[in-house]
């Protein structure tokens, strides 16, 4: 178990004062058994009329934020203590049924899963890219397969920090050989949905232990990955920017059936959009140190990579 702080830090700035549309925010994570929020603190400049908090349609935490005064900056500070509990080497008791691809899921899922397998972006040479995993004749593994798309992402592309907005499309994305961990996130669940399986994307924060920045990527700004629905595991975590399957530092902020649907953080403002100088984002995760007993305070290491 590991005692983590999360600071989520947004900046926009304004050529002159304009006036502020709604916010809304993700930066709450999602309380599980693996994860338990001990503390958290949302500190926004100018301050809002009005700050509530709703639960979205897939239960994930959101704050919504409204405005009266003008400004020429807007600032949002996140800052979370959780508990993270994580698996090293997770062994996955999949129901015999899900054990070897291909497989079906159970009559009684499906309606529930619908949404999960529907493709967003069907094309073909994310198909045929997808079946380069699977073996030509007989069955195989399912979590062998996963995890060979997994490292496959990997090895075969090439990460580059985007910090423009969007996100690319599969096709896209296998053209260019490149993307960003929310691009390699989408390609992967664009892809499993080609052969069946029930996938969601997930935002969230990645802790980056006693690492080079170049050994985990996407620190340093909110980061994203998947997961898979296997029977008798559950949802199961894979991040393809960093070859992990499961939680291993992983911090889940929002899930969502596509990438539009789980940005970290999103609103509108009055004016031209010359207005707008710029955005900037900044987050650290860092590793509390448990006090001992004769201690009296916790020491802090700080943790943190460049990415997004």
């Amino acid at each position: 178990m590991r005692l983590l702080t999360v600071r989520h830090v947004t900046v926009y700035r304004y050529a002159q004062p304009v006036a502020l549309g709604e916010h809304r925010m993700m930066f709450r994570p999602r309380e599980s058994h693996d994860l338990r929020l001990i503390a958290s603190r949302l500190e926004i400049l100018p301050r809002p009329t009005q700050l509530r908090w709703v639960h979205d349609v897939f239960d994930n935490s959101v704050a919504v934020a409204t405005f009266s005064k003008r400004t020429a900056e807007l600032r949002f500070d996140s800052t979370v203590t959780l508990e993270h509990i994580e698996t090293e080497l997770p062994d996955y008791a999949l129901e015999r049924a899900a054990a070897t691809y291909p497989f079906a899921y159970a009559q009684d899922d499906l309606p529930d899963l619908a949404q999960a397998r529907r493709r967003h972006s069907p094309a073909a040479d994310v198909d045929h890219w997808a079946a380069s995993f699977v073996p030509r004749s007989g069955s195989t593994d399912t979590v062998a397969l996963l995890r060979a798309m997994t490292v496959g992402i990997r090895e075969q592309l090439a990460y580059t920090r985007r910090t423009e907005r969007g996100v690319q499309t599969p096709s896209e994305t296998l053209r260019r050989g490149s993307g960003s961990c929310r691009d390699f996130a989408w390609l992967m669940i664009e892809a499993v949905r080609s052969l069946g399986f029930a996938a969601r994307f997930v935002s969230g924060y990645i802790f980056v232990p006693d690492f080079t920045p170049s050994d985990v990527l996407g620190g340093g700004a909110t980061h994203a990955w998947l997961q898979i629905y296997l029977a008798g595991a559950g949802w199961i975590d894979f991040d393809p920017t960093n070859r992990i399957i499961g939680n291993r530092n992983l911090i889940r902020v929002a899930v969502a059936w596509n990438p539009a649907q789980a940005l970290p953080l999103w609103g509108t403002f009055i004016g031209s959009a010359a207005s707008c100088l710029g955005m900037e984002v900044a987050v650290t995760v860092i590793e509390e140190t448990r006090p001992a007993q004769a201690r009296p305070s916790a020491r802090r290491r700080p943790r943190t990579a460049s990415g997004i």
